[in-house]
């Protein structure tokens, strides 16, 4: 069948697609040619019968793989566009350019069957409803599927061919350049770059932590190399914990030659979608490793040093190592073993001085059920840990004493280098812009400005680095005189001193230990009362110590009797709540110096067998006692003016003990006190003041000592305190 016996005039009556596609940015910019002839196919459209109006071209995709089409929006809302019935012809150059994949390609195929959609490319036109126009496109879907895969296995094999020599250039890290021989990598020539890479391991080397390499550089204000292929320059940053921690992780500066260190893999996220991550890869699935292929900054076996330090420097977890070096007293934190199970001892603190001790956790995690192995407190066999340590190290001390002072010349010294090198990099720079400024025309001041201002930066920065090298010069520690050195002798024969000494932190002495040791095996005999250790050391020599369990007489813990005595007094008319609210008050604390709460206060009447407070054996009759709330509802006042009345005496109440609520006993005679209405023959506190010529302090100490009478006035206008004052009365003031 001809292509013009295959258009008929309902592929007319709808539109034509043109679909035109580049794989890449650079494709599209480079290769005109080919965006140019599918372009063209508008004409062809044209020519076929199809009006310049019905015919539309779909150039949403350039710069697009077609690998997928997740990302190729006018792929997809031309698919749409066929299941609606909207399209009657698809033209494209080739039919790589609308898939490059069999499941994009066959979707579409299904479609334009379904809904009498021709295709077309520079081969002719196709009719996916007819078997034969359908085996052929299956086919050309097919090929081009295939041709990617070949391309990318070409380039691919290319790749780990030349990766294989050790050849092949990607990006290096900072501090090094491809030389002009194939392969070779050599070390950046300038030498701040280079000092600063290797200060980065020698800082490691002697504080052990990433973290505190990067807290080194920040406290000495030193600025870290930057480098990328976006860069031609090396720029000079502030140094991040990222930057020194890629220094420290990265097999090129140990001489390794890498490739494959990564995968990429496919993935669905939460909406369905086809995703890629990149995984890393343990080492030994890697690609290409080639050992000694270039000169490091590090040998190999320092580099596996640092990759193990670095790995214990995390949480720790179950059956792994320690982890970080934490600040607790603990001094056997991650080398602790159990005798019993063999598992790592994790650490306790308790008591007020937080007293280390230490437990196997093997109750939690054997076969579902508690298997108890051992819980012991960790001081005494600290300090026999330490003791075997400090005898162990005794002779050598003199010569660490010696060591320790040079490393503190030298830890100044890497300081003043790095500064030294970023002056002269400095004043290369200034010189440059000195050099740039000369040579400009003095006419083109559009220029002479910019570049003036560029070379004024540059001496500002090369000043302020000069200053802040002098003034680090100036905090260099002086050399130790010959009674410093006599002193530090006298210490290094006595190197307990120095060890007990407060300046020792726990955390030295734990670095210091896990120095020389391996494991400290502890296994405790509660029949023998024994506790026995055993110690391997870093040079795999055994050394075994038996330490004796005391028994100890620990007094009893017990609350003030006085404190006993009072909650019983209060639990007869307030709750555990309540009660431990008042014992806080007059700040007393429970036996292990805790503060009160209702169920320390429950426990603590429980224990002594004094009764619950019984809200319900509590009557409101007269003559009892009730709270200032009770009092307030059945005088009809307000809580503020019953406290008022009770400051000032007009009405008596009782507390049990300071700090517990007020109580009042309500009485009939309380209860006349307060009234509708005044009585005839009362007035009000200001006539009272008045006819007797006292203030109302005074008025209300007569009120209290019972000279003068007086009665609450709780509702209309005249609302407040009445006073009775009779003539005998005046006579009497």
């Amino acid at each position: 069948m001809s292509d013009n016996q295959k258009i008929k005039s309902s592929h007319f009556q709808r539109e034509a697609y043109v679909y035109i596609r580049q794989s890449t940015a650079a494709q599209v910019e480079y290769n005109r040619e080919s965006t140019d002839r599918q372009y063209k196919l508008k004409d062809r459209a044209v020519s076929l019968g199809w009006p310049k109006n019905k015919v539309k071209i779909i150039d949403e995709d350039l710069a697009q793989s077609g690998t997928d089409s997740s990302k190729r929006n006018g792929f997809t809302k031309m698919a749409s566009d066929v299941a609606l019935g909207k399209v009657g012809l698809i033209l494209s150059i080739e039919v790589s350019r609308v898939a490059r994949n069999n499941s994009d390609w066959y979707r579409l195929l299904d479609l334009c069957s379904v809904t009498d959609t021709l295709i077309g490319d520079a081969d002719g036109l196709y009719h996916p409803g007819l078997f034969n126009d359908r085996l052929l496109l299956g086919m050309k879907g097919t090929m081009a599927e295939a041709e990617l895969h070949v391309i990318r296995a070409r380039l691919e094999g290319g790749i780990r061919n030349k990766a294989a020599r050790g050849e092949l250039r990607r990006g290096l890290p900072v501090g090094y350049i491809w030389g002009q021989q194939d392969g070779e990598v050599l070390k950046h020539p300038d030498q701040a770059v280079t000092g600063a890479i290797n200060t980065v391991f020698e800082k490691f080397i002697q504080l052990g932590s990433a973290r505190q390499v990067w807290l080194w550089f920040q406290s000495k204000k030193l600025l870290f190399p930057l480098q990328s292929s976006t860069l031609s320059e090396i720029k000079w940053i502030a140094a991040s914990y990222h930057a020194i921690h890629s220094v420290l992780t990265n097999p090129t500066y140990a001489g390794a030659y890498s490739y494959g260190k990564t995968r990429q893999e496919c993935f669905l996220d939460e909406n369905g979608q086809v995703k890629k991550r990149v995984k890393r890869l343990p080492q030994s699935k890697w690609a290409v490793f080639i050992h000694d292929h270039h000169e490091g900054f590090i040998n190999w076996e320092t580099y596996e040093m640092i990759q193990d330090r670095i790995s214990k420097n995390t949480r720790p977890v179950s059956h792994k190592d320690s982890g970080a070096i934490r600040e607790g007293a603990a001094l056997l934190q991650g080398i602790a073993t159990c005798g019993r199970c063999g598992r790592r001892l994790r650490v306790y603190y308790q008591g007020k001085n937080s007293t280390p001790g230490y437990y196997c956790a093997a109750s939690n995690i054997v076969k579902g059920r508690a298997e108890y192995c051992m819980r012991i407190g960790g001081r005494k066999i600290d300090e026999a840990v330490s003791e075997a340590f400090l005898d162990a190290i005794t002779p050598a001390a003199i010569e660490a004493a010696v060591l320790a002072e040079n490393n503190i010349e030298a830890e100044h010294d890497a300081g003043l280098k790095q500064w030294r090198l970023q002056i002269e990099r400095l004043q290369y720079e200034a010189d440059r812009a000195e050099r740039r400024f000369r040579s400009v025309e003095p006419e083109n001041r559009l220029v002479a400005r910019t570049l003036e201002n560029q070379w004024e930066s540059c001496l500002n920065k090369l000043q302020e680095a000069k200053n802040e090298f002098n003034r680090r010069k100036s905090q260099r520690p002086g050399c130790l005189n010959s009674e410093q050195r006599a002193h530090i002798g006298t210490l290094s024969k006595d190197i307990k001193l120095v060890w007990q000494a407060p300046t020792t932190t726990a955390r030295d002495k734990k670095e210091l230990l896990q120095t020389l040791l391996q494991e400290v095996n502890i296994k405790v005999d509660r029949t023998s009362k024994k506790v026995h250790l055993i110690i391997r050391w870093q040079t795999e020599a055994v050394s075994e110590i038996n330490i004796d369990l005391l028994n100890r007489s620990v007094p009893a813990i017990r609350t003030k009797q006085e404190t006993i005595d009072l909650v019983g007094r209060l639990a007869v008319h307030y709750s555990d709540a309540v009660i431990a609210g008042i014992l806080n008050r007059q700040g007393r604390r429970t036996a292990r110096g805790h503060r009160f709460t209702a169920n320390r206060v429950g426990n603590l009447r429980r224990h002594w067998k004094i009764p619950k407070f019984d809200g319900s054996s509590i009557q409101s009759d007269c003559g009892e006692l009730v709270t200032i709330k009770k009092a307030a509802d059945i005088l009809g006042i307000a809580q503020s003016t019953v406290h008022r009345w009770l400051a000032d005496g007009f009405i008596a109440g009782e507390q049990i003990t300071p700090g517990a609520p007020w109580q009042i006993r309500m009485t009939d005679e309380i209860r006349s006190r307060f009234k509708e209405k005044a009585p005839s023959g009362y007035v009000t506190m200001k006539e009272a003041k008045s006819i007797l010529g006292v203030s109302r302090q005074t008025v209300m100490q007569y009120i209290k000592t019972g000279k003068l009478s007086a009665v609450h006035v709780s509702r209309g206008k005249q609302k407040g305190l009445y006073i009775k004052v009779q003539n005998n009365q005046l006579e009497l003031f």
